[in-house]
């Protein structure tokens, strides 16, 4: 699947595994397998910008995938992001979608909102949020109606 097509049809909250289809290096090169996992891995699909101009200069539409978090106990140090231009010669596939019933947190209202978690429940979006403190959340719940789009539009992973 390309870039366009994540950018299109892939649900925000999908798990997206990207591959530039070069087989995996042996555990013992460590270098070459840093190497590779630069361009094969997976992440959740978390944002989605639209081209833009920006006086001369066009900055084409991307799609940004959450591929981790890294911290010790209960405290987050970095999130890793890697964001993907639409014109990405990578091979993407959908690997899951969000369930009927999980609730999508996002940062903030609007375009600009950014999904920082997906919940199996309400209750647990909202203990979520409790510990996390994001004032101006936004909590979307999945419905049935848009799982079975995906699958009558022949999106399903």
């Amino acid at each position: 699947m390309s870039a366009q097509l994540i950018f299109d049809t892939a649900p925000l909250g999908a798990i997206i595994r990207y591959s530039d289809e070069t087989p995996r290096p042996p555990e013992r090169h460590r270098r070459k397998l840093q190497a590779w996992e630069r361009h094969n891995n997976t992440g959740r699909l978390v944002k989605r910008q639209p081209g833009t101009v920006v006086g001369e200069t066009a900055i084409p539409a991307s799609f940004t995938l959450h591929e981790g978090d890294f911290g010790t106990k209960a405290v987050i140090v970095l999130k890793v992001f890697k964001t993907f231009s639409l014109d990405s010669d990578l091979d993407f596939t959908v690997i899951e979608r969000p369930s009927a019933g999980f609730v999508l947190v996002f940062s903030h209202p609007g375009d600009a909102g950014e999904l920082v978690h997906v919940a199996v429940s309400r209750a647990a979006a909202d203990e979520w949020l409790s510990r996390h403190g994001y004032p101006d959340a936004v909590l979307l719940e999945v419905t049935a109606d848009q799982v079975a789009a995906d699958h009558v539009e022949g999106r399903a992973a």
